[in-house]
């Protein structure tokens, strides 16, 4: 099955409506999620593209033909931190290990560019994708209940503290 799929890590024309439109569509089939998701998709990945900076940034983007149907970014923030963001993969191509070599990738890349703690933020009710940050180490470091999106939801952050790879 991994045949049917390639990984890249450059933007082009189209690639981030694509995105917006996958999670958009996904997190309100999947979760029930309103157009509030989208836009807040939208503004995260319009602020990521404005600020790039491809030493410290990365996004992957998972390509079915001429479909994107995953991706991952890391997005650099102070401190010496970087922030794990658009982790997804379309539903007809779970369980192939895809989610995990996106995720190898990224912090790969994040040991690469010296980050000591890799964060992410996710839901409660993302249990699959829970399981795989804890196999990679990263534990709930908070947790907020509130409305967001047209339900409420409880976020959760999770940390990853990286050792220098020597």
């Amino acid at each position: 099955m991994k045949a049917e799929w390639t990984v890249r890590h450059h933007l082009r024309p189209g690639d981030i409506g694509a995105l917006i439109r996958l999670h958009g569509v996904l997190y309100a089939r999947e979760h029930g999620y309103d157009r509030t998701f989208e836009a807040y998709v939208a503004t995260g990945l319009a602020d990521f593209v404005r600020s790039f900076r491809p030493r410290r940034d990365r996004i992957w983007l998972v390509e079915a033909g001429e479909r994107i149907i995953g991706s991952v970014a890391i997005a650099s923030r102070p401190n010496g931190t970087a922030q794990l963001r658009w982790f997804l993969v379309h539903p007809d191509h779970r369980g192939l290990g895809l989610g995990t070599a996106l995720l190898k990738k990224a912090i790969r890349f994040s040991r690469g560019r010296g980050y000591r703690t890799v964060f992410l933020w996710t839901t409660s009710e993302l249990q699959e994708a829970s399981h795989l940050y804890a196999r990679f180490g990263f534990r709930k470091t908070k947790e907020t209940t509130h409305r967001v999106w047209g339900r409420t939801v409880t976020e959760e952050r999770h940390d990853l503290r990286l050792r220098a790879s020597r």
